[in-house]
């Protein structure tokens, strides 16, 4: 019999020949992959967010919640108290706490509400008059939407009942968030050994690391940002009972509501109050509170973010604004409030990730030898 003929070696480029695309247009391209397969999975996360809203959004408010309580549960059981007495008792200060807050809001918007309404609409009625479009007014307007109430008023019991559903979903979200709040405060310690347990046995520390760091950050964002907007309302009210502004209680509610929605809150409240202070005690005393809410967002910006945020991670204005932008498209002012938190999550794992991966090679052993040399 022959031998077998030997087998032929692989074709190997000639020497001088170079890949078809250079090093830069290569790299360039693997990054865009990356890039795409990043955004195919955000934007599949969105879809499924937005379809299970009804699940996700309690979910996401007692993540909130429970950031916001966690010191005050954690110094219950330093007391020595249970573990499920110590998260029922943090539920129950938050029903007096939040309930107290909201009586007081609500009490204080009803008692000044309609004055607040009188005051803006003199103010508009003011403004329209000196900047107005010839041929518009108020008046045209307001016919205008008779109009239309009449031409559409059969839609009215339609639209009671989509609100009066509205407002039992939000109970029943409130009261689901509650429950989630307990026992998320209740069985925090075993979240973390059922994240280490999904996780692969190999990744499972850094994944505990990326989920307290996650956590650490919309904890520190909740209680820096309800110490902020608490001092806000505080200083901005006290200004508006000096100048003897109408509604300066529900105004000050507003502020402190408008709060946790970073930069736009504050523009929103800020405008109305001036608007109020315009119409009701002309331009001087406007020009006073608009003094007083632009020395609280200085103070706010150059002392009470350094110092009472400074453990949280830092974020530029222009992310933020891009951030509450995308949650108001996904989900209106639900997305709006918790835009910001969320990209503080984020933000904390990638600086977790940073502080693990970021120093290349010789992240454990100091810098690499240029020789090759251990």
């Amino acid at each position: 019999m022959s031998a077998a003929p030997p087998p032929t070696p692989p074709s190997r480029p000639p020497a001088g020949a170079r890949p078809l695309l250079p090093e830069g247009a290569r790299r360039t391209a693997a990054w865009c992959v990356v890039l795409l397969l990043v955004a195919g999975v955000a934007a599949v996360f969105v879809w499924l967010v937005v379809v299970f809203k009804t699940a996700v959004t309690p979910v996401l408010l007692a993540l909130l919640g429970t950031a916001l309580l966690g010191p005050l549960y954690r110094r219950l059981l330093l007391m020595r108290v249970q573990r499920s007495l110590a998260a029922g008792l943090t539920v129950l200060a938050v029903l007096v706490v939040v309930g107290g807050i909201t009586y007081i809001v609500v009490a204080a918007l009803v008692d000044t509400g309609d004055q607040i309404i009188a005051s803006l609409r003199d103010a508009a009625q003011s403004i329209t008059r000196h900047l107005g479009a010839a041929g518009t007014s108020l008046d045209d307007l307001a016919r205008n939407a008779r109009q239309l109430l009449e031409k559409f008023g059969g839609t009215a019991a339609s639209g009671v009942i989509s609100g009066l559903s509205v407002v039992a979903q939000m109970a029943a979200t409130a009261v689901l968030a509650l429950l989630l709040i307990f026992f998320f405060l209740r069985d925090s310690d075993r979240a973390i050994g059922v994240l280490r347990t999904l996780a692969p046995r190999s990744t499972g520390d850094m994944v505990e690391a990326m989920a307290r760091r996650a956590f650490q950050a919309v904890e520190g964002f909740m209680r820096g940002t309800t110490v902020i907007a608490a001092v806000d309302s505080v200083l901005i009210g006290v200004g508006l009972l000096v100048l003897k502004v109408p509604g300066a209680v529900g105004l000050a509610a507003l502020v402190f509501v408008g709060a946790y929605i970073p930069y736009l809150g504050a523009f929103l409240s800020g405008a109305v109050a001036v608007l109020v202070a315009l119409a009701d005690r002309g331009v001087v005393i406007a020009l006073w509170v608009l003094g007083v809410v632009l020395a609280v967002q200085v103070i706010e910006g150059h002392v009470l973010q350094p110092v009472v945020q400074s453990r949280t991670v830092q974020m530029h204005p222009a992310l933020v604004m891009l951030a509450i932008t995308a949650g108001a498209s996904v989900a209106g002012i639900l997305g709006m409030l918790l835009a910001v938190p969320l990209t503080a999550a984020f933000f904390g794992v990638i600086s977790e990730l940073r502080g693990r991966y970021g120093t290349g090679a010789g992240a454990e052993g100091g810098p690499p030898d240029p020789h090759g040399h251990p």
